[in-house]
């Protein structure tokens, strides 16, 4: 089994955003291994070019290809278009693997299995009609898979109503959360009545259904997610192989704002970004705003346009992140199309400009400041060294392409 050759199938959701750590993730497989190929299944969306240019502008490499899924329309409402979307190419892509078996991309290799993104768990019928191993790629945190696992084991297995959780101020003991974690801030897709909610944990309940699950984080930032999550032999086995960056895309957009930092003094800089679905309403930005004006520090604020209200999030697909100085200047980022849903529901009231402000002061305080900040230099170091040869990440990817050669003959 040494020289057992096998190729992969990863299928990751549709849209740029996890297109990209799709392919970063199966780029650093390959450079682990040569006896790995590994073939991506895209899925577009309706006039995404933002996906052509991508794949494009990949390197050539003779064990890493690309097949276009020719896709089925979708007319489901705007809260459960991803699912649907997804759901209609079942019998494409079902046609693609078989072609697949009958002829690998190398001619010495066998299909080992599947990979699906955490959106995409419905293909899991297909690996299991093939008598295919299929695996999950994970993009977010193991604390937010430990945090699916718990709500989904409080609907399925003890059959409680999450909407109770709406306007509770419960907490609750979760396995991969060192504290209790308070009701309110649970995402609003599992506490609100409605199909999203339903279709999401039916969903999300298929991951226990892989053999294995890789997970863009890396053991020094959560290891006690991580530990967690390998001590439950009931779950999948948890690879964690981040940080996943795509250190090589196109940035020449942003030459500007890294002129503008290279011109300001060290450790001067305050940076604002909340995520891929990290929006807020017009107030709070105006709060957010508000503070970083009375704070005086210069700041770098990655500002996403939230998504209207009865609309499709997926199909929008920009880039314009500017820098803003004393208030000035708009901005925004990637608009996340796949995740509608997953953050958290916003609080009753917006955070106050007051507040916020006197937590930039906190941080950028030469003495309150300087543990939080060191800290976060020393994750930065550790996040280095993970995907080094010998680190935590590069071993779990090591470990994860064995136990994937090892599955071939079970």
């Amino acid at each position: 089994m040494d020289d057992q050759k096998a190729e992969l199938v990863f299928i990751p959701s549709p849209g740029l955003s996890h297109l990209v750590s799709t392919v970063e993730t199966a780029k650093l497989l390959l450079e682990r291994d040569d006896r790995l190929s590994i073939t991506v299944l895209i899925m577009k969306l309706p006039n995404d070019s933002a996906v052509d240019k991508y794949t494009q502008n990949i390197s050539s490499n003779s064990r890493l290809r690309f097949i276009n899924v020719p896709t089925q329309e979708e007319t489901s409402p705007s809260k459960t278009f991803i699912f649907g979307f997804i759901n209609n190419q079942i019998a494409q892509i079902r046609e693609i693997i078989a072609d697949l078996i009958k002829q690998p991309s190398l001619p010495t290799s066998q299909l080992a299995g599947l990979v699906l993104d955490m959106f995409c768990t419905k293909f899991i019928e297909i690996a299991d009609e093939f008598n295919l191993p299929s695996y999950c790629f994970f993009t977010s945190s193991a604390c937010t898979l430990g945090l699916f696992y718990h709500l989904v084991s409080l609907k399925f297995e003890q059959n409680q109503d999450l909407t109770e959780y709406r306007s509770s101020n419960a907490e609750l003991p979760i396995a991969c959360f060192s504290n209790p974690v308070p009701a309110k801030v649970l995402p609003a897709v599992f506490v609100e009545e409605g199909p999203l909610s339903a279709i999401s944990l039916s969903h999300f309940k298929r991951l226990t259904e892989t053999k294995g699950i890789m997970v863009n984080t890396f053991y020094e930032l959560e290891s006690y997610a991580i530990q967690s999550l390998l001590s439950d032999c009931k779950k999948p086995k948890v690879y964690p192989v981040g940080p996943i960056l795509n250190s090589s895309g196109d940035q020449s957009f942003d030459e500007d704002i890294k002129k503008w930092l290279d011109d300001q003094p060290g450790n001067s800089v305050v940076f604002l970004c909340f995520g891929t679905r990290g929006s807020f309403e017009e107030a709070q930005v105006r709060e957010i705003a508000l503070a970083l004006e009375n704070s005086g520090k210069r700041f770098l604020w990655s500002l996403r346009k939230p998504v209207l209200k009865g609309t499709m999030p997926f199909l929008a697909e920009y880039e314009n992140f500017k820098h803003y100085q004393k208030g000035a200047g708009d901005g925004g980022g990637d608009q996340d199309r796949l995740q509608e849903g997953l953050q958290g529901r916003e609080a009753a009231g917006n955070c106050g400009a007051e507040e916020i402000e006197t937590a930039i002061r906190r941080l950028m305080a030469e003495e309150g400041g300087s543990g939080v900040r060191q800290k976060v230099k020393e994750m930065k170091n550790k996040s280095r060294m993970a995907l080094m040869e010998g680190g935590s990440s590069y071993n779990a990817q090591k470990l994860f392409i064995e136990d994937v050669i090892g599955n071939i003959a079970k």
